[in-house]
């Protein structure tokens, strides 16, 4: 391979990396960004431990299986829905709950764009 082939390549390589990288971290979240979307969130639900609102409180979710805030009383398909409030599970329900967890109590439509939902995980992360 020539000089320049390699360059053009190395330099193809490079990018395809960079963006990659980009995109892995925008997947992360963001959780200043976060905090701010969860203003659609707080009429229902409070970050504080044993705040409860209409909804239970947010503090501690990440990692915390589903229907298991003491005190809050949950609809009989969360408290047997068998999940467990990590990544991937907030992120679908975020999208949709009800088509997540069907029979949910909890009314709100959801949020459709990836990256808000991704940067509120990231949020949710910090509430410990």
């Amino acid at each position: 391979m020539n000089k320049v082939k390699f360059a053009a390549v190395a330099l193809a390589a490079a990018m395809a990396l960079t963006s990659a990288t980009a995109m892995a971290d925008r997947d992360a979240g963001d959780a200043e960004k976060g905090k701010k979307v969860f203003n659609k969130c707080k009429a229902c639900h409070d970050i504080r431990a044993g705040k409860k609102k209409i909804g239970p409180s947010m503090f501690g979710i990440a990692g915390r299986p589903a229907g298991t805030v003491e005190g809050f009383r949950y609809s009989e398909a969360m408290k047997s829905s068998g999940v467990t409030w990590n990544d991937d599970n907030l992120d679908k329900y975020l999208e949709k709950p009800i088509k997540f967890v069907p029979k949910t109590k909890m009314s709100f439509p959801g949020l459709n764009k990836k990256n808000d939902r991704a940067d509120v995980i990231a949020y949710l992360k910090t509430l410990k």
